[in-house]
């Protein structure tokens, strides 16, 4: 094993010719020439010296770009095994005010999958630029139904801009309550923008809100909805605030719909936050996982059996800064 380098071997060729002429001249006598030939060398060495500390600073820098890479998600522990990845809209407030720095903290969560809802001003090669400079990676985006029911194509170059596996929708605009014809209309849009994007190789979904959920017929016109799309173009993204919310069970949903829900959307209730049919609720009932009456042993069992690919923590709450990092830490010591 070798446990020594003589730097000046393995450096490249530098040639740094002084003549035996001018040396002599420059020191005549004996004494003389051997300081002159010595400063050769040490004139040798300090040309080479920026060269030899320039490696070393892309060594140092290379290791610690491969710790960082190699290091595991947060939010990972033992029995909950992701993968998980955050939300943005969780941050909206920040981002309004500051990309960069949004981003920044982002990443000191210890994340590196996101969801997109937006770009919040920049363009989206230059948010796709800053992304890639974190090492975050866009997984999927929300886009409004109007763009997936009239600007279908758009929607495609901004996915493929960002390189996402999934683009979907997650509100249905609507007077309520939310009615049958409302729904059998959304259906036939869906259908339609996830056949364009299955073009483009982009799986498209739609993000359940709570209003889908009202009676009708037998079951909700959620079952309607699941009955009128097609599922080799439409998948589902489970929030699961919004099947507790209108009073369901997500075990009950992942069971019987099963592969269908694809993505979900990692959000606890607090305790005595009202029930409805709206998709509306005050955001300060989004609590730190583990903190509300979600039980979520049960709902990632449930989701592992069914075949769920994406988890994404979304937080609306004002202090959502504060509860992402206690939510992936709940998620981390999870047993289940």
């Amino acid at each position: 094993m070798q446990t020594s380098v003589d730097f000046e071997e393995h450096l490249p060729p530098f040639n740094l010719t002084i003549p035996q002429t001018t040396i002599h001249k420059a020191f005549p006598t004996t004494a003389f020439r051997v300081i002159g030939h010595h400063m050769k060398r040490t004139l040798r060495h300090a040309v080479l010296a920026p060269f030899l500390l320039a490696c070393l600073v892309a060594l140092t820098y290379s290791t610690k770009v491969e710790t960082v890479t190699n290091q595991r998600s947060a939010g990972i522990g033992s029995s909950f095994k992701g993968p998980i990845g955050l939300q943005l809209y969780s941050l909206r407030d920040q981002f309004k005010k500051d990309v960069p720095g949004t981003l920044n903290e982002v990443r000191g969560f210890g994340i590196k999958y996101v969801e997109l809802a937006g770009t919040y001003g920049v363009a989206p090669e230059k948010f796709k630029e800053q992304l890639d400079a974190r090492g975050l990676q866009a997984i999927s985006g929300h886009f409004s139904y109007e763009q997936c029911r009239d600007h279908i194509e758009d929607v495609a170059r901004e996915a493929k801009t960002f390189g996402l596996e999934y683009a979907g929708c997650a509100w249905i605009p609507h007077n309520d309550p939310f009615d049958e014809k409302t729904c059998r209309e959304a259906a036939a849009v869906f259908n339609r923008a996830g056949e364009a994007l299955a073009k483009h190789g982009i799986k498209f979904f739609y993000h359940t809100h709570g209003y889908e959920f009202l009676p009708y017929g037998n079951g909700t016109l959620f079952d309607l909805l699941t009955a009128e799309i097609k599922p080799e173009y439409v998948r589902f993204e489970m929030d699961v605030y919004w099947i507790v919310n209108p009073g369901q069970d997500p075990v009950k949903l992942l069971e019987q719909y099963g592969k269908r829900f694809e993505l979900m959307h990692v959000k606890d209730m607090k305790q005595g936050t009202p029930n409805g049919f709206t998709g509306h609720s005050d955001v300060t009932n989004n609590v730190v996982l583990g903190e509300g009456i979600i039980d979520w042993p049960a709902i990632f069992r449930a989701a592992k059996k069914a075949g769920v690919k994406w988890y994404f923590i979304e937080d609306e709450s004002p202090t959502s800064v504060a509860q992402i990092p206690q939510s992936l830490r709940y998620l981390e010591k999870l047993k289940f």
